[in-house]
């Protein structure tokens, strides 16, 4: 019910909407209505309420409302069914939990998570309400060597639509970070399980720094937020929407067609590191390389400084620019 009060809220545009034609609408009564008014103003959303007018949402409060983003997306599979909280451990790591029982193309989204995890184990810093914190629950029919790709996919998804969200031009650090003036500014992170030769399924991660402000001084000099390079924040909603939107366009293409030309046509253009020197990162090796291309199957593939060429496969390795994170 709540949810529902607040859709019909946001609908109004800012314009008042009395608390009578609310309780006829949902047949309940006033005093029910402004319960919900106030457990919405405790959970962060900015309402007014005036005698003789009723109730309005400041849209400005930037708080996400699912109800609304489901029905936004101009989209077949991706985000029919938008599961959010205000606060979660992890988005992945509760998709996992639930990926078995719920539809195809479920959004997982969360104002914060207590435990955001990045590649190979790494704390993502996830604070409330400032950044994109969700996870996408793919069931494809592929072969879990192909995982890889969903990756890719997304990256493409982000980076097209952060520029044109934001008009803010963002790079591709191979193979899972966005990077924004030479810091990260978005991280995904893909999990599969499955059989040798069957996925059971897949879920696509992504956090992105959209309006955070500060950051621990252990990552002021690698991460950023589209908000400080934009000098304002940033519609979360719309990135959202746009994002699922051309993450379903690029993966449909993939599944349906086999065509991976368009991904892998932004991934080379918005590359952050294609014809640099870069150090791969091995355990505890750390080697010099220079990047020759991204192949058709979405592989790294460098040349050593003895002249050996080989691809990267990016489950083993990490990289780094030659005077820092890229």
């Amino acid at each position: 019910m709540r949810r529902k009060i607040l859709k019909v809220l946001y609908e109004e545009n800012g314009e008042y909407i009395s608390g009578e034609k609310l309780s006829e609408k949902f047949q309940v009564s006033r005093t029910a209505i402004w319960k919900h008014m106030n457990a919405l103003k405790e959970e962060g959303y900015k309402i007014e309420s005036t005698h003789k007018k009723g109730y309005r949402l400041i849209k400005t409060s930037n708080k996400l409302i699912p109800e609304v983003l489901e029905g936004d997306l101009d989209t077949k599979e991706i985000g029919k069914k938008i599961i959010y909280f205000p606060t979660l451990g992890s988005t992945n790591n509760y998709s996992k939990k639930i990926a078995r029982e719920v539809p195809h193309g479920t959004v997982v989204i969360s104002e914060e998570q207590t435990n955001g995890r990045g590649r190979l184990g790494r704390h993502w810093f996830s604070p409330k309400g400032e950044g994109i914190w969700m996870t996408i629950i793919l069931k494809p029919d592929i072969s879990p060597t192909e995982g890889m790709k969903m990756t890719q996919i997304a990256a493409a998804a982000v980076v097209g639509a952060i520029n044109r969200v934001t008009g803010l031009k963002v790079l591709i650090k191979w193979p899972n970070d966005v990077v924004l003036d030479g810091k990260k500014v978005c991280g995904i992170l893909t999990e599969m399980a499955g059989e040798l030769n069957k996925m059971d399924y897949l879920i696509v991660g992504i956090g992105i720094n959209a309006n955070s402000q500060s950051f621990s001084q252990d990552l002021q000099s690698v991460a950023t937020s589209l908000a400080v390079h934009k000098g304002k924040n940033i519609d979360r909603q719309s990135l959202i929407i746009d994002i699922l939107e051309e993450f379903e366009k690029l993966y449909l293409a993939y599944i349906k067609e086999g065509n991976l030309h368009k991904t892998l046509k932004i991934v080379r253009d918005y590359s952050a590191i294609l014809g640099r020197n870069i150090y791969v990162l091995k355990g505890k090796e750390r080697l010099k390389a220079q990047v020759l291309e991204i192949n058709d199957e979405g592989i790294l593939v460098v040349r050593y400084e003895d002249g050996t060429i080989a691809p990267i496969l990016s489950g083993e390795v990490s990289i780094r620019g030659e005077k820092g994170y890229i």
